[in-house]
């Protein structure tokens, strides 16, 4: 039996020194075997880059009116029609004034009558001083009495008073010929600015009231010049000024980029969100932007040259908020995962404030499946 035990265990000796060398060849096998990895490297290098403050708003016109009648009336004629152009004073409206027309015209020969009636004081007032000096001649000569030139020099200057009551008349006939004129010129509404009929609420027919009880019958927008309001935070404000260009994109035209400029900032913070209303005035010749669009974009602050900035994708673990992040690093065929500090971000480009230094090889892209140590298998990505 003794014999026999041994030999059992000689055997299990040999199969656990059999079965550990296959596992340590399969383990050196696999390492051995595992292929580098395929990734994309780009060279760190400095860049220009504009700092930014990312806003949204919406473009409104700058220039617009709502326009009402002035006096009530029939409206008698409409010449224009919806979101046609029109240019300032082009007739808009004619209101039936029918009745200011008569009194146009009883202004007017009032106006010949009391000018007839001057004519009739001036003759007497003539005929008044030379009776006068008829008087005083006679009385020079003892021919006439004291009361009859004291009559003479009464009716002169009752005849100069019937003059001067005569011009005032025909002041009051012109003044109400000039109101009724300004009264007729209001049963035509012309436009107030050049620009575009966006609303249209009159038809032939209707009956008009005055400025102070209507509602705007047209109104006419100016969209060569647009005013985009954005807010921006408390935090930013100080960095806003008067000036400052401000790019921004808009959906409803994909891939195109407008530019405003900064032309008006709130004095003071907003109390319910302590943010700043800005307004930027666009420039929109020829007419592409509309009044009521949804504008996203960035005032520019200002401009830095030598800063090195990276794709955002390049950048793992990333925390914006926190400013922190991870890169692999390629040196000699290897990467290196390193921690990185990150400073502004500019759409889809991170500064790297430290952690990375110019000329290094950084990945890319193929990043995800990547340990530090890995072997790498490197192709130079386009610069963007």
């Amino acid at each position: 039996m003794k014999p026999m035990a041994a030999i059992i265990f000689l055997a299990m000796i040999l199969a656990g020194m059999t079965g550990c060398g296959k596992s340590d060849a399969k383990k050196n096998g696999d390492q051995v075997s595992k292929p580098p990895v395929a990734v994309e490297v780009r060279g760190a290098s400095f860049s220009s880059v504009s700092d930014g403050i990312e806003v949204t708003g919406n473009l409104e016109p700058k220039f617009s009116v709502d326009v009402k009648t002035q006096i009530p009336g029939l409206v008698r004629q409409v010449m224009v029609s919806e979101w046609v152009h029109v240019k300032k004073g082009q007739p808009l409206v004619r209101i039936d004034v029918a009745e200011t027309d008569a009194q146009v015209k009883r202004a007017e020969a009032g106006i010949i009558s009391a000018k007839a009636n001057l004519a009739q004081t001036h003759v007497a007032a003539n005929r008044a001083e030379r009776e006068l000096a008829r008087i005083l001649k006679l009385k020079e000569a003892g021919l006439a009495t004291q009361q009859t030139l004291d009559d003479a020099r009464s009716e002169t200057e009752a005849a100069k008073a019937r003059v001067a009551v005569a011009e005032a008349q025909i002041h009051v006939s012109e003044e109400d010929w000039r109101q009724g004129m300004a009264r007729q010129a209001k049963g035509l509404v012309t436009a107030p600015i050049d620009g575009v009929v966006a609303l249209r609420e009159v038809n032939v027919g209707d009956l008009a009231s005055d400025a102070a009880a209507a509602r705007p019958i047209f109104r006419i927008v100016d969209n060569r010049l647009l005013n985009l309001t954005v807010t921006v935070s408390s935090i930013d404000s100080a960095r806003i000024k008067v000036g400052q260009p401000l790019e921004f994109t808009v959906d409803a035209l994909p891939g195109r980029t407008f530019t405003g400029k900064v032309m008006y900032i709130n004095p003071e913070l907003s109390q319910a969100d302590r943010s700043l209303k800005v307004i930027a005035e666009v420039h929109n010749v020829p007419d592409l932007l509309k009044g009521g669009l949804f504008a996203k974009g960035r005032i520019v602050t200002g401009n830095r040259t030598q800063v090195l900035q990276v794709p955002r994708s390049a950048v793992g673990a990333f925390d914006m908020q926190a400013g922190k992040g991870s890169m692999f690093i390629m040196e000699n065929g290897v990467v290196r995962k390193r921690e990185i500090q990150s400073g502004t971000v500019n759409g889809d480009m991170v500064e790297i404030a430290s952690g990375l230094t110019p000329g290094e090889k950084y990945v890319v892209r193929g990043g995800f499946n990547l340990k530090d140590g890995d072997k790498v298998a490197a192709t130079t990505a386009k610069s963007q």
